[in-house]
């Protein structure tokens, strides 16, 4: 059974294991690109720029948002 001892780290290195671990995925780091050059972006819009699914394209945005890299809000079913 394996033994979880992430508690026995720092909480600053905790965050910022957290942090690289959203960053590790290129499609993160092309999703933020993609997001740095606009003021705003509807979901759908990043879908029509990149080679991935819309699904895919929201698992992406999720994990960014948890780690605290982007804000955004759902209006129905998009999500700003």
């Amino acid at each position: 059974m394996a033994v979880h001892k992430k508690e026995e780290f720092s909480i600053e290195e905790q965050e910022l294991a957290a942090l690289a671990k959203a960053l590790a995925h290129p499609a993160r780091i092309a999703i933020l690109k993609e997001l740095a050059s606009r003021q705003s972006c509807v979901c759908g819009e990043i879908v029509e720029v990149l080679p991935l699914a819309q699904s895919t394209v929201s698992q992406h945005l999720k994990e960014l948002l948890n780690a605290g890299l982007i804000q955004g809000t759902v209006e129905g079913v998009k999500s700003c």
